[in-house]
């Protein structure tokens, strides 16, 4: 989850490291250190906070070099301080190591270490992976790239590392196992970072490196650069060289004042590309090559298993709602988090569709690979292009929702449960379980829904304005019936994250069965309301709210009155098919957290406590 960034090559390594850092920052903000070398040796800096506040801690110092390594930390062993953050230093300070993940082991390995006279200063589990590095190259005399080897093949966990050494101020040796590297491979130099972010602005030509792959990166002034790749088995390499699509406009704000916000204005174009090239209204057809070339084991499953974590999890609720309605095929949603450790059945007749925003989701990577063990046929639905999800699953969609830097996921929902509408569609199709009428009913509509995303947003102003009632609101509840269950669970979701106020969705129906306990004229209670699917039930439901002097927030089909009238807020918006209402409605419930948030002061795009890539257990 935390952010790494290396640099070699004949530029200056600081101001490179730093750009990264920032890029890179949504993964991790609690401290942040960096390592460069000169002439004198190697240097380096870390502190408690965020990346400005390293940069204000080394104002004045020399910072030139034309190697370094740079971390920005989300805590997991030891509190957020200057000793814990990264870098960590060997024991003579011989050696300097920045890492991403877990090492297990690693209090086994701490005392063994102990014993034989090392002593540390941090409570991480990164110091003892350097100290282990180090100790094995001094004991057996070897190289610093032989001992990185020994090292990590004894290591249990997950890492991507970077390490430089006083000795070799030409070379950074990078490493993964379960969390994600990517090599910029420049004009004379070499950047490595935890994803592609940092590298836009200096190259298009990018290496994701595989699991359990170690790159030696080097760059002498008297010689051409040099990049070796190998696995613990120490096997040669050939890396596959891919070109980054990425620009760096998408990275940037473009004038909003947050990440999220943008986010959330991007999402009708996001959607225009999530079905882009899939869906083909004149000729009535969806084409997503993922089921094309695997109809076989769709069609033949005896049932579709989801997993995912978070909001992925949500995206996934909906889908189970889709596939099942149109296509038939029974669907289970898992927490990817619990589904690898409560021994599941997994026949050779399921089909395991895995959602992950970063691709890199440790839990559900992990299900990913359990799913293959057990002869399961598993598909992924991502957003980053040569993550590790889309590479270990068999088949896969790409929902094209761009770089989303917020750590609360806007966007990325809105493109996921667009391509879960596609493969519900498309399997439907293929299975005949769907009208010819019924199915172009669909698929008008969801080429329509950008424009109608569009417009509700318009609304941004005014849901920003009653915002500031409920800024200082202590709980919410958010209801929905139907599609819009997951979605209440979504809109709670997104409060909690970036307003630190505790909301909880239900199903409408769950109400009475509980959290009607807590209803008083305190609660605000925001109901997804729209007007197809137990419109008269959520209807009683709402009554059953304003009887106990609850304040309803409503979202409503445009032209609504009977909801309208029972609302102390309401935020209309157009009309569209049931199923697709998740993708409209959610804009509006972001809208408001949002604005929430924001008039309490809280840092949206950087929640506490919270990481965008959460490649950790």
């Amino acid at each position: 989850m935390c952010g790494i960034v290396a640099y070699v090559g004949n530029r200056e390594a600081y101001p490179i490291l730093m750009k990264g850092l920032h890029r890179l920052e949504y993964r991790g903000y609690d401290s942040a250190g960096v390592c460069v070398y000169n002439n004198d040796g190697l240097h380096l800096y870390k502190t408690l906070g965020k990346v400005a506040d390293l940069e204000r801690f080394v104002e004045g110092k020399d910072m030139s070099g034309h190697i370094g390594i740079a971390h920005t930390r989300w805590a997991t062993h030891g509190l957020p301080n200057e000793i814990n953050a990264h870098p960590h230093y060997s024991q003579y300070a011989d050696i300097a190591l920045i890492h991403n993940g877990i090492i297990e082991n690693y209090a086994t390995l701490k005392e063994e270490l102990q014993k034989h006279g090392r002593s540390f200063t941090s409570e991480t589990d990164t110091e003892v992976l350097v100290q282990l590095i180090d100790f094995i190259r001094m004991d057996n005399g070897i190289s610093l790239e032989e001992a990185v080897h020994q090292a990590l093949s004894q290591v249990v966990g997950a890492y991507a590392i970077a390490i430089m050494s006083k000795d070799d101020p030409y070379t950074v040796i990078g490493a993964r196992k379960g969390s994600p590297l990517v090599i910029g491979v420049g004009d004379g130099e070499f950047i490595l970072a935890s994803d592609a972010t940092p590298l836009v602005e200096y190259t298009k030509k990018v290496i994701y490196l595989d699991e359990e792959e170690i790159a030696v990166m080097t760059v002498r002034p008297d010689a051409e650069p040099t990049l070796r790749v190998t696995n613990l088995k120490n096997v040669r390499k050939t890396p596959l060289v891919q070109t980054l699509e990425t620009n760096l406009e998408v990275l940037e704000k473009g004038g909003y004042p947050h990440f999220m916000l943008k986010e959330i204005y991007e999402q009708p174009k996001v959607i225009r590309d999530s079905f882009r090239g899939r869906i083909n209204v004149e000729r009535n057809t969806v084409a997503l090559s993922g089921i094309i070339d695997h109809q076989k084991e769709f069609l033949s499953a005896r049932r579709i298993i989801i997993t995912a974590c978070g909001t992925s999890w949500h995206a996934g609720l909906v889908g189970k709602y889709l596939i099942e309605e149109l296509a038939r095929i029974p669907v289970e949603v898992e927490y990817a988090s619990e589904y690898r450790y409560r021994h599941p059945i997994i026949n050779k007749d399921d089909v395991v569709i895995a959602i992950s925003q970063s691709g890199e989701t440790a839990d559900t990577l992990a299900a990913v690979n359990l799913a293959r063990d057990q002869g399961a046929f598993v598909y992924g639905i991502c957003n980053v292009v040569g993550a590790s999800i889309p590479r270990a699953t068999h088949s896969g969609t790409y929902i094209h929702a761009g770089p989303e830097i917020g750590v609360a996921s806007t966007k990325a929902f809105t493109a996921q449960v667009c391509v879960l509408t596609l493969v519900a569609l498309s399997l439907a199709k293929a299975k005949g379980t769907v009208s010819e009428s019924r199915f172009r009913a669909i698929i008008n509509e969801l080429y329509t829904l950008p424009d109608k995303i569009e417009k509700t947003l318009l609304l941004n102003d005014r849901i920003a304005d009653f915002a500031k009632i409920f800024t200082y609101s202590r709980n919410f509840l958010y209801l929905g019936r139907g599609y819009n269950y997951p979605l209440a669970l979504e809109g709670a979701l997104k409060l909690k994250e970036i307003s630190y106020i505790h909301a909880e969705g239900y199903p409408a129906a769950e109400m009475k069965h509980g959290p009607i306990a807590l209803v008083d004229n305190e609660m605000p209670i925001v109901v997804i309301a729209t007007n197809q699917g137990n419109y008269e039930k959520i209807v009683s439901n709402i009554q059953e709210v304003k009887a106990r002097k609850g304040r309803i927030i409503s979202i409503v089909t445009e032209g609504d009155t009977t909801v309208k009238a029972l609302s102390d807020f309401y935020i209309e918006i157009p009309p569209t098919e049931a199923m697709l209402v998740p993708i409209l409605a959610c804009v509006p419930l972001q809208l408001l957290a949002y604005h929430i948030a924001v008039q309490r002061g809280c840092n949206v795009d950087q929640p506490r406590n919270l990481a965008k890539s959460v490649t950790v257990e």
